[in-house]
C-alpha cells in the first residue's frame, strides 16, 4: 500500500519569526560585507584614474569602476529592503511578546480576583462591628478604672471663689512688684543738692505719700 500511494511526510514546523529574523539579518550582513568589498575595489579603480592620462587605458578603468558602481547600488538596494523586512518582522515580534505578557497579566489578575472573592466569604463584616464595639467599650471601662485609680484622699474641700480670688490677689501683688520697683531705687538715691557738703540724717527728711522727698 506504501507503495502505490506513498507515505505521509511530516509536516513541516511552523515559522518561527526569532529565528526568521536571525536569518535575515545574517543576509543583510552578508550584503554588507560584499558592499564594502567593493568600495575598496572602487576606490582603487579611482586611483588609479587620478594618475592616468585620458585615452583607451583610462577608459577602460573608468568602465570596470562603473560596473562596480552599478553592483554596489544593486546591493544597496537589497539591503535596504532586506532591513525594512528585518524591522517589520521584529515589529510584528515584538507587538506578539507584548500580546502575550498582557494575557499573562489578564490571567494573573482573574486568579487573583477570585481568589479575593473566595477570602472575602470568610469575613464576617457583623463579627468585625462587634468587634470593634467591644474594644470601644473596653477602652471606656479602662478609663473609667484610671480615674477610679487616681482619686485623692484627705484633701480639704476648697472653694472655687475662694481659688479665683487668691488667684486674682496674687496676680496684683506680683504687677505690684513690677511697678514699683522704681521706689527702692529713689529711695537709695542722695537727698543733698549738688555741692553741699552737709549730710542730712534720713529720719529727719520727711516723705510723700509715695515715700519721695516731700517738697518744702
Amino acid at each position: 500500500m506504501n507503495r502505490l500511494f506513498g507515505t505521509s511526510r511530516a509536516k513541516a514546523p511552523a515559522p518561527n519569526l526569532t529565528d526568521t529574523i536571525a536569518n535575515i539579518d545574517s543576509r543583510g550582513d552578508s550584503i554588507e560585507k560584499k558592499i564594502q568589498k567593493l568600495d575598496v575595489e572602487l576606490k582603487r579603480y579611482s586611483d588609479q584614474m587620478k594618475k592616468m592620462r585620458d585615452g583607451p587605458s583610462k577608459n577602460m578603468v573608468k568602465q570596470k569602476a562603473l560596473r562596480v558602481l552599478k553592483q554596489k547600488r544593486q546591493y544597496e538596494q537589497q539591503l535596504e529592503g532586506i532591513r525594512n523586512q528585518a524591522f517589520n518582522m521584529e515589529q510584528t515580534n515584538y507587538t506578539t511578546q507584548m500580546l502575550k505578557d498582557t494575557k499573562v497579566s489578564v490571567d494573573a489578575m482573574q486568579t487573583g480576583l477570585k481568589q479575593m472573592k473566595k477570602e472575602y466569604k470568610s469575613v464576617n463584616i457583623d463579627k468585625i462591628e462587634d468587634l470593634q464595639d467591644d474594644l470601644a467599650d473596653m477602652m471606656e471601662d479602662a478609663n473609667e478604672i484610671q480615674e477610679i485609680m487616681g482619686r485623692a484622699y484627705g484633701m480639704p474641700e476648697i472653694d472655687d471663689a475662694e481659688l479665683e480670688a487668691e488667684l486674682d490677689a496674687l496676680g496684683d501683688e506680683m504687677l505690684f512688684d513690677d511697678d514699683m520697683s522704681y521706689l527702692d531705687e529713689a529711695a537709695e538715691a542722695p537727698t543733698n543738692a549738688p555741692g553741699s557738703s552737709t549730710k542730712e540724717d534720713p529720719a529727719s527728711t520727711q516723705l510723700d505719700e509715695f515715700g519721695l522727698p516731700a517738697l518744702s
